[in-house]
């Protein structure tokens, strides 16, 4: 872990015994910043059990000759075959959403690297299926972005109330959890893995 975004996070009193306290594994270096592969994946294992989804995955990577989910060949399977694989009928559509998105707006083979955070967030979101969410933990962990805050994930909503005595509901809530990760930035993606394993623990 970098000792800068250490020091940082811990300038904030009732953070900083959680980077005391946490050990983050460092994040995969082979984590290939393919959107479109990422945002696939994502959709299939959403909602599911991490063997149930990576079963599933497989036998739908084992559709296509490459194990490569080709934008093209993606949208030329018919729903029967996709269904065959272990994809409920919501997210065969979705996952095709995906392929014609890119497909149509040629960007499977797109560098992101530097496109803004709140771009990528507002192309991909206009897919049915994807959510605000899903390109976020997408840019957290496929692009390494530095300062990503999943505001609306549960749990790091839930930890920041609990470890701020938050009190503020309703619309005041929004404003309140953002006034609090300020202090985070330009790290509040590492903040927020430091949340997710600290609400492990209980």
């Amino acid at each position: 872990m970098n000792k800068k975004v250490q020091r940082h996070l811990a300038k904030d009193p009732i953070f900083k015994p959680l980077v005391d306290a946490i050990q983050l594994a460092p994040l995969a270096t082979d984590a290939a910043p393919n959107l479109y592969v990422a945002l696939v994946r994502s959709i299939i294992f959403q909602q599911l059990s991490g063997k149930a989804a990576s079963s599933i995955y497989q036998r739908f990577l084992n559709l296509f000759e490459d194990q490569t989910p080709n934008p093209q060949q993606l949208l030329q399977l018919n729903l029967a075959t996709l269904r065959g694989a272990g994809l409920s009928r919501q997210k065969a559509g979705y996952v095709q959403n995906v392929a014609h998105f890119f497909q149509s707006h040629q960007l499977e083979k797109k560098d992101w690297a530097e496109v803004p955070d709140e771009t990528i967030l507002a192309q991909l979101t206009q897919i049915k299926g994807v959510g605000t969410w899903t390109v976020q933990m997408i840019l957290m962990f496929n692009l390494q972005r530095p300062d990503i805050f999943p505001m609306d994930d549960l749990v790091v909503r839930q930890s920041i109330i609990q470890l701020y005595e938050v009190k503020e509901t309703g619309r005041a809530l929004k404003p309140r959890l953002l006034e609090i990760a300020a202090a985070w930035q330009p790290y509040r993606s590492t903040a927020s893995r430091y949340l997710w394993r600290w609400k492990d623990q209980f």
